[in-house]
């Protein structure tokens, strides 16, 4: 919910795009560089009763990645909210991907967006041009629906810096309470790790789309 900030202006100088890309990737870092900590820091009893060995997302082929140390910055709280800054980056970066190859496909609903903004014209553009080409009222509405999600996920019951569980999804609500343990572990590295793998490749997007040769394997591609 965090990353709408990071609106990518096209009609704006390249140097300010980069800054914001910089900027959008320094936050991605600080969500996910820490959950890849686990077993390097051997188990930590905390007032969360929280073990880094226990979390998830500590999967092969990166078990242990934690070259900065951020998962010893700070107190047990600022680990949970580093969990929680990963979970929340993942779901956006996979709604934004999936989002990204669903324009670039040409995919579209069918009828008007607006007054004067069919779905069929956004699909012929490159997603960012089609993102730029929304009304700006759609825009803040989009602003409001996540700002809304972030409201709703950090005060609903105990708070996850206070021993609460993590963020859970907001539209629509899923209820994993009647998932077994071991099936839910499963699930939550699953979520971590296809979150982590979003996060690279909408970074990749953005960057194919605003600097020419950023990312050679997307080089001419008529999406970007």
């Amino acid at each position: 919910a965090s990353t709408a900030s990071f609106n990518l202006n096209l009609s704006a100088p390249i140097n300010q795009i980069k800054f914001k890309m910089k900027l959008a990737v320094l936050a991605l870092l600080a969500g996910s560089a820490a959950a890849f900590a686990p077993s390097m820091q051997g188990v930590r009893s905390t007032s969360l009763n929280m073990a880094l060995s226990d979390m998830p997302g500590a999967t092969a082929p990166l078990n242990g990645f934690d070259p900065l140390n951020l998962a010893t910055l700070g107190s047990d709280e600022t680990l949970a909210w580093f969990r929680a800054a990963e979970l929340k980056h993942s779901r956006v970066a996979m709604v934004a991907t999936t989002g990204y190859l669903v324009n670039a496909c040409g995919i579209h609903f069918p009828g008007m967006l607006s007054s004067d903004v069919s779905f069929e014209s956004l699909s012929a553009m490159k997603p960012l041009d089609a993102w730029a080409a929304v009304p700006d009222e759609g825009k803040n509405q989009i602003y409001f629906t996540i700002f809304l999600a972030e409201v709703i996920s950090e005060f609903k019951g105990t708070h996850y810096t206070k021993g609460g569980d993590l963020p859970t999804v907001v539209f629509p609500p899923i209820d994993f309470s009647g998932v077994d343990a071991d099936t839910l572990a499963i699930k939550q590295n699953r979520e971590l790790n296809n979150g982590r793998l979003a996060m690279i490749a909408i970074m990749s997007f953005c960057a194919a789309a605003n600097i020419e040769g950023s990312v050679p394997a997307l080089a001419g591609n008529p999406a970007f």
